[in-house]
C-alpha cells in the first residue's frame, strides 16, 4: 500500500494511505474504519488517485476553515493580538502612537546609535 501526501485542515503535511477502488468495493467497512481513524484514505483507480474518503471530523474541519469570513478572521486577529500584548507592551505602543514627531525622531536616532 502506498501513500499520498497532502496538507490537512490544520496545515500539517500528512501521508494518507491509498487503496484501490476494487479493494474499497470489497472491504468498505475496513476502509471506512481506516479513514475514520487516520482522517482520510485516497482511493485509486489504475494507480491514479481518483477520490478521497474523509473522516467526518476532517470534513467538518475543512468546511469550517473554508467558510471563514473576513469578519471572523478579523475577530480572530484582534483576539490573537490582545493575547500577545502584555500591559507593558500596550502602554509602549500607546506612547509610540501618541508621540510627537520630534519625540519619534529622537527615539529613532537613539535606537540607531545603539545598533552601531
Amino acid at each position: 500500500m502506498s501513500t499520498l501526501t497532502f496538507r490537512n485542515s490544520h496545515g500539517a503535511l500528512v501521508d494518507i494511505p491509498t487503496v484501490a477502488a476494487t479493494q474499497v468495493k470489497n472491504e468498505f467497512g475496513a476502509i471506512l474504519d481506516k479513514a475514520t481513524h487516520s482522517g482520510a484514505v485516497a482511493i485509486t483507480r489504475h494507480g491514479t488517485p481518483k477520490a478521497v474518503l474523509l473522516s467526518y471530523e476532517e470534513f467538518e474541519s475543512l468546511v469550517q476553515v473554508r467558510s471563514r469570513t473576513l469578519e471572523n478572521l478579523g475577530a480572530e486577529f484582534d483576539d490573537l493580538l490582545d493575547r500577545m500584548q502584555s500591559p507593558k507592551a500596550r502602554k509602549a505602543m500607546d506612547a509610540a502612537f501618541n508621540a510627537s514627531p520630534a519625540k519619534l525622531g529622537r527615539a529613532a536616532v537613539k535606537a540607531a546609535r545603539k545598533g552601531r
